[in-house]
């Protein structure tokens, strides 16, 4: 078992879930976890080497980048809206990192 990868499909799937949270219940302290649970996840993911190691740090980096903007939307703008089309553009993107890190796992499957 590959430790590494577990833990940060660990962060990948708590970001997600966390994110979802937020979009059930509003609050800033659930988008703020998220965010932080997901830059951690973007943080574990540098240097990794793997086949699709970098569509998978796109990914990301793709989610913190809807994350963090929708944390500052919420708590300096206070615009809930726009916090929450943003953590919907984040959920997409952990999504669509967890189905590559399916792929990818399926992959190293095969060459062993």
């Amino acid at each position: 078992m590959e430790w590494g990868k577990v833990v940060y499909v660990f962060f990948i799937l708590m970001s997600l879930t966390s994110t979802a949270g937020f979009l059930y219940e509003h609050s800033s302290v659930t988008l703020f976890i998220a965010g932080s649970l997901n830059i951690a996840s973007t943080i574990l993911k540098i240097g990794v080497r793997n086949i699709l190691s970098a569509e998978i740090f796109a990914g990301s980096l793709v989610a913190d980048l809807h994350l963090v903007p929708a944390f500052i939307a919420l708590e300096i703008y206070g615009n809930l809206e726009l916090a929450i089309a943003l953590a919907i553009g984040a959920v997409i993107a952990n999504l669509f990192s967890i189905g590559l890190v399916l792929i990818e796992s399926a992959k190293t499957k095969e060459e062993y």
